[in-house]
């Protein structure tokens, strides 16, 4: 992906797949918001979401990476790396 992107950038792109795909209210969502138990997400969901990611970044997230992700922070550190 030749285009970069802010750290703030990433973070609205996250926030707008888990309104939009995972119907989760965006009051609900923080950059500490842990996946697993503030946005009840469950091992479908994590996967579903890196699906997502991997089409936004059109990057894989090995599975090592995905294994640590546990808050919205983990997701932008490892959407960083990537991009």
């Amino acid at each position: 992906m030749a285009e970069k992107y802010s750290r703030e950038e990433i973070y609205n792109k996250i926030v707008e797949i888990l309104v939009c795909d995972f119907e989760q209210k965006e009051e609900n969502i923080k950059p500490e918001s842990n996946l697993f138990e503030d946005l009840d997400f469950d091992s479908i969901d994590a996967v579903d979401l890196a699906v997502r990611l991997q089409q936004f970044t059109t990057k894989k997230i090995t599975p090592e990476e995905f294994k640590k992700i546990k808050t919205l922070n983990d997701v932008l550190d490892v959407i960083e790396k990537l991009l």
